[in-house]
């Protein structure tokens, strides 16, 4: 009886090991998912910036050159009133 008992534990134990061990692996696998997924949501993050700071410095740029055209124009203004 005693063997029974000592035979039924140590099946339990090694059972018990073993799911330690895939569950080991099985937690080691979701997180180098979790790493994976984090590192595309980085980069898709970082794509979209970069096309936002595009943007703007386009926009910037258009809006610096409009605003030079007009101190230009005002400027011209300015040298025919002093002119007359």
């Amino acid at each position: 009886m005693k063997k029974i008992l000592l035979g039924l534990t140590l099946v339990a134990t090694l059972t018990m090991v073993s799911c330690k061990q895939e569950t080991k692996v099985e937690v080691g696998e979701a997180a180098d998912a979790v790493g994976a997924e984090m590192d595309q949501a980085i980069d898709t993050a970082a794509a979209r910036l970069d096309t936002a700071i595009d943007s703007t410095k386009s926009k910037t740029g258009a809006a610096l050159e409009k605003g030079a055209a007009k101190m230009n124009a005002a400027s011209e203004k300015m040298k025919e009133d002093a002119k007359k």
